[in-house]
């Protein structure tokens, strides 16, 4: 390649071939002859570069493809709007060049953020507060902050890899910040959880090298009570940090704690900047006076804006139209033909909160209305709106009992009360032990198989609906964690002696309630039978006894197994189906080992008691019942239980959960954040709720008048 400049009557070429250069200058010219230094190799792979590279592939992949699904770009990407922060946030002057305080400037997010990024890098570590009210766009920035990040970062950079966290699930009185952000990192990005330098997790070194720009979305969505103590918490970590929340939650919370971040803070959209969105292409509703032609659609609607802003029906909308989130529920309803001139003359729609209401109420219809032309091969079905629009409305109910913004399938279903987790695991478990009774027993169905199967059933079902309500109290937010392991067959003395003990503890543990109440259900149907008090005794004891033996043999066995579990470390990032997948692989492995030890043994001494016939069958139920009672106290058992059976028949969700959730996804209603869902905004997630609470109470009071009548 050759590059001529000229200046005067000088002249200056250099030549590149490959790795060597020359450079001549002058009218008479000086060759010198230079090799450039070879590109540095990437580094190795199980180092903390090499996985921080890692990491932001993944990362900018991930954010590509929800940029796809939420449909960011269609047509174009809208401008934002800001000022820098309140003197009240702000300590010092950190906004950087373009930045400037007065009047609102211009973001355009079709173009690198180059003046954002000057505010970020301008205090080491780099540190950032990014304000605006519901809908204002933050969540959208922040995403379009982290990508141009990444490539400013470059293929193997030294820089920080910008990972976005959904900040509403953190308990700063539970976790520190960086221990919170270990755990999602190891949770989101397997790879990261596997053993590192020093004795901590990959996910651990990042985070404590400052490897890791944590993006922070959400303040505002922070439990009550817990804004203090966080900002508190955030201030005081050295990372590099980029924090987003509504103005009213952080000004409370740095007045108490004396608090200050410098950064931005969107505002209102102009009309002007509506029209480019909703009219890409189009002048005619951007002139200072433009003619209002016909009478319906989004040029008549912009123009009547214009022209007639004190109009009240006019002044409604056009504050409605001042955020991102409801230009894009505005476009995204009326895509389909609605015509948006209703949104002036509708009655119902008489102020600005039913306005907004009612863009939101009509997404979930009109994304439903969509039809969608790039799917994966099997998953081609269509889910009717209404149904979708009550199923969705349950998961956000949901998400607002348990105050969480996470669509987490091993938490799905614990909005239940206890007592009804309990029934329905025992049901289950009853029922399928029950029919398992029988089987062995072949065709000689008579009352005392009768019996046995209905004792079998209840005693089984008692013992372990028990046991699972124990262990969801003992339980942090009444759900087991998805485990993070795989059976792999490889060395693992070290796990053996760190978990043998507890697995033990907690196998005897779930054999003593086990033994108990299973051993009362059978005393009390000896002593209903007649024999007398001496029988009932030995009969309690004898299943005590086996219910101790085979908690010890399970937590045994669970313990040893911890000898061949390994760190899941696929480099990729983990979506909500893979954690499921290899949850269900780790949980069924072990339950088959621990299933056949009790079978075998439990057979075993039966058949020397009672002989062969009797000692197989009684074997086959107890292997099976162990089994099943110990899936259900695991995150992938107690999904089966719950959401693959327990909630769809009772209609709240679909029975194919997964599928739905996938499928709302790619209409842009929910979005995938790591390894859980999310609706697209908290904003429709709780008008969700809302209504789907009004439709219950309403679909309720009928059947309470006729109760009353």
């Amino acid at each position: 390649m050759t590059d001529p400049q000229q200046e005067g009557g000088d002249r200056s070429v250099t030549v590149w071939n490959n790795n060597d250069g020359t450079i001549i200058t002058g009218d008479y010219p000086t060759i010198n002859h230079f090799t450039l230094p070879p590109e540095s190799p990437p580094p190795p792979e199980n180092s903390p570069a090499g996985k921080a590279n890692l990491l932001a592939e993944v990362v900018g992949g991930f954010l590509k493809s929800e940029e796809e699904q939420l449909r960011l770009w269609d047509p174009a990407p809208l401008p934002l709007r800001f000022r820098a922060v309140s003197p009240e946030l702000a300590a010092g002057c950190n906004i950087g060049p373009g930045l400037r305080t007065g009047s609102s400037e211009v973001l355009p997010l079709d173009q690198p953020l180059k003046d954002l990024a000057a505010a970020y890098e301008g205090k080491k570590p780099g540190r950032l507060l990014v304000l605006g009210r519901a809908g204002s766009g933050k969540t959208v920035l922040i995403r379009r902050f982290a990508m141009d990040r990444l490539k400013a970062r470059g293929p193997y950079g030294r820089d920080p890899v910008p990972v976005i966290f959904s900040l509403g699930s953190w308990d700063p009185h539970k976790t520190s910040l960086r221990n919170w952000l270990i755990g999602r990192l190891e949770r989101d990005y397997p790879f990261l959880a596997g053993d590192g330098p020093g004795g901590r997790s990959w996910a651990g070194t990042l985070v404590m090298t400052e490897c890791v720009l944590a993006i922070l979305d959400g303040f505002d969505e922070i439990a009550d009570g817990l804004h203090e103590k966080a900002l508190r918490d955030l201030s005081a970590v050295t990372l590099p940090v980029l924090l987003t929340s509504r103005r009213p939650e952080i000004e409370a919370a740095a007045a108490k704690s004396s608090v200050s971040f410098d950064g931005i803070e969107l505002t209102d959209l102009t009309l002007d900047d509506v029209a480019g969105y909703l009219l890409p292409g189009a002048g005619a509703a951007r002139g200072t006076d433009p003619p209002a032609t016909g009478t319906t659609g989004w040029e008549y609607v912009l123009n009547r804006l214009r022209l007639h802003p004190d109009e009240p029906a006019c002044a409604r909308l056009t504050a409605v139209l001042t955020t991102p989130l409801m230009v894009e529920l505005a476009r995204a309803v009326h895509r389909s033909g609605r015509d948006p001139a209703r949104l002036l003359t509708g009655r119902e729609l008489d102020t600005r909160e039913a306005l907004e209401d009612h863009l939101l109420d009509r997404f979930v219809p009109a994304a439903y209305a969509r039809f969608l032309s790039v799917r994966s091969d099997g998953k081609h079905r269509t889910w009717p709106a209404e149904r979708s629009r009550h199923w969705l409305g349950y998961l956000a109910t949901h998400l607002r009992h348990l105050d969480t913004h996470d669509i987490e399938w091993w938490r799905l279903g614990t909005a239940m009360s206890l007592s009804s987790r309990m029934v329905a695991s025992g049901a289950v478990i009853g029922f399928v032990s029950g029919v398992l009774t029988v089987l062995p027993s072949g065709y000689l169905i008579s009352l005392h198989v009768i019996i046995v199967t209905f004792l079998n059933m209840l005693g089984s079902g008692l013992a372990f609906g028990f046991l699972q309500g124990l262990m969801s109290s003992a339980a942090a937010g009444g759900g087991f964690q998805p485990s993070r392991m795989h059976i792999r067959i490889r060395g693992g003395s070290k796990r053996v002696k760190q978990n043998l003990l507890p697995r033990i503890r907690s196998g005897l543990a779930g054999g003593l309630v086990f033994g108990v109440v299973y051993g009362l259900g059978n005393a009390v149907y000896v002593a209903v039978a007649g024999f007398p008090w001496l029988n009932v005794f030995l009969v309690f004891m004898d299943w005590f006894l086996v219910g101790l033996g085979v908690g010890l043999g399970t937590g045994l066995v669970l313990g040893l197994m911890t000898g061949v579990e390994a760190v899941i470390e696929t480099k990729a990032s983990v979506s909500p189906a893979d954690l499921l997948k290899t949850n269900r692989t780790t949980v069924l492995t072990q339950i088959l080992v621990t299933g056949l030890i009790a079978g075998i043994g439990f057979g075993v001494v039966v058949t020397a008691i009672n002989g062969f016939a009797i000692g197989v069958g009684h074997g086959i139920t107890m292997g099976v019942m162990v089994a099943l009672g110990s899936c259900t106290l695991t995150a992938w058992g107690r999904w089966i239980v719950l959401v693959r059976l327990w909630l769809p028949l009772t209609g709240r969700l679909p029975w194919a959960v997964n599928a739905f959730l996938d499928d709302a996804c790619q209409r842009g209603v929910l979005r995938q954040a790591g390894a859980v869902h999310q609706f697209r905004h908290a904003r429709l997630r709780d008008r969700m709720a809302e209504v789907h609470g009004r439709r219950e109470r309403e679909r309720e009071q009928p059947t309470e008048a006729t109760g009353v009548s």
